[in-house]
Order: C-alpha cells, then structure tokens, then sequence
C-alpha cells in the first residue's frame, strides 16, 4: 500500500446539529500544511483517489484530513449508504456547516493541523461546497487555499418543472449507481437555496474567498461539463488547469488499488495541489 511514510488516524466529532462525522487524519512526521479533502455528492472519504490523494500529499509532508459530511448518509460501513435518512436531510449549508466544524475542531487542537495553513480540496459538489465556505465565512475560516477538483458551479441544476415537483411532492429519489440503493432528498434542499441564493452563488462566493485559488477539471468529465470549471476559474481570477484525459474521476477505480502507480491524472493534481500549498501564506 501507499501509506509507508505517514500515520493514518480514525477519528469523530459532533457538529452543532449533534450529527457524528466521521473522518480519518493522514500525519507526516513534520507537516508543514494542512488540507481538508471535500467529497462530491453521493460520494465519501473512502472513494477512490480521495485516500489515495490524501497519501501522497501526506508523503510529501501535508498533514490530511478526509471525512464524511455529516449528510452523506455513508459511515464506516463502505459497503452501503448505512444512514439514508441523513442523506435525505442534507442541504448544502450543512456541508458548509460541517466544514466550520472540522475546522474549530483543528484550530482547538481536538484535530491535528493547529497552527498550520488550511486549505481545502473539493472534488465535484466538494468544491461548491469548500467554494460556499470560504466565500461565506472567509474572516472565521482564514484559509490559506482552495482547490477544486471537477467542481460544479451551482448549487441547482433541475429544471423548473423538476423544481415545482420536489416542492410538490416534498421529496425526490436518486439511485446509488454504486449500492443501487434509492436515497431521498427532501425538498429542504431546494428551500434553502430559493430562500437565499446569494449564499449558493458559486461563481459570486468565488469571487469574494480572497485565499489563492486552485481550479482543475478533466477534459473527459462526463459528469459535469468542463465549462463549469471554466466559469469558478473566470469568477476567482485565476486561470483554469485542464486535466488532459481526465474522467470525473480522476481514472482511478472505486476501491482504489494502491498496488497499482497512481493515474496520471492523480499525478497531475497532486503536482498543483502541492504548488499551491507551498504558494500559501505560512
């Protein structure tokens, strides 16, 4: 396996909503950043390149954590979503939420990371969601980055008519192509963001992070449009780094195989994650 020169760490917190996140930390011996590692929508900690991500920028001396959004609906348990009646709940100011609470949990020592510069790392709904985080609270986080991996640039993307049907109905269902389980969403998820769309204005919140900024999306992607990161790139100032023959996921298989070398799209993030952390302010 991969993971020879770091120590990896289970641990959980509660949030504010006294929901358990769970999360793993990646510890070199004399870390001189931290990174928090965001998953995408029915994703987790444990998916394919993100512990694979996670060794390798803690090999190059990055202290890690990965964890589960409250929300997700996914535990220990990797085999199935163990808590759908989370998933149902979720809304994209809990993850924001949670990313508050991971980070109070670093700066007062219950997580390692205290004193070091921060930086996320979203992949695909990850990134809107560090993006929301540090447009929203960039005086109470104080990252020193962020970085987006295939990243979505909105928070909605139903039609009208798809919109008035979940607020109709009050829920809607999306198949797990993985667990083939049928997972809920309720319509808070839509309420949340009629009632205030100025706080799931990707692009906008992009704008006002003031941290450095780091966009990648595959020209491969089939799940979400390489335009997407060309519009977070345009907003944030900064230019867009194309992940040639990139998928969605990074070409990597779910479970990863660390027997196997890492794609060479992996490599390529890895290689620009670690310019920007060096870039950061210390």
């Amino acid at each position: 396996m991969h993971e020879t020169g770091h120590e990896i760490t289970p641990w959980t917190i509660t949030n504010d909503r006294g929901l358990e996140i769970f999360g793993n930390t990646h510890t070199p011996e004399s870390p001189t950043a931290c990174a928090m590692i965001l998953h995408g929508f029915k994703g987790y900690k444990d998916y394919g390149f993100i512990p694979v991500l996670a060794s390798m920028l803690a090999d190059a001396g990055v202290l890690v954590h990965r964890f589960n959004f409250s929300c997700s609906g996914m535990t220990n348990e990797l085999s199935t979503f163990a808590r759908p009646d989370l998933f149902a709940m979720d809304t994209w100011t809990r993850q924001v939420d949670d990313v508050r609470c991971v980070v109070r949990a670093i700066r007062s020592g219950e997580l390692a990371g205290t004193g070091l510069p921060l930086t996320l790392i979203g992949h695909s709904r990850g990134g809107a969601t560090a993006i929301l985080a540090g447009g929203r609270h960039a005086e109470e986080l104080k990252l020193a980055g962020i970085a987006t991996i295939n990243a979505v640039d909105r928070c909605c993307t139903l039609s009208e008519e798809a919109q008035q049907e979940l607020l109709g109905f009050g829920h809607m269902f999306t198949q797990s192509a993985r667990t083939k389980q049928q997972l809920r969403i309720n319509s808070t998820w839509l309420r949340e963001q009629l009632d205030d769309p100025d706080a799931h204005d990707v692009c906008a919140l992009a704008a006002r992070t003031g941290v450095a900024m780091l966009v990648m999306h595959g020209d491969k992607d089939k799940a979400v449009d390489l335009g997407c990161g060309h519009n977070i790139a345009k907003s944030s100032g900064t230019p867009l780094h194309v992940i040639e023959g990139a998928d969605h996921v990074l070409n990597t298989p779910n479970p990863a195989d660390f027997a196997l070398e890492p794609s060479p799209q992996l490599m390529f993030v890895l290689t620009n994650i670690r310019e920007l952390l060096l870039q950061s302010p210390k």
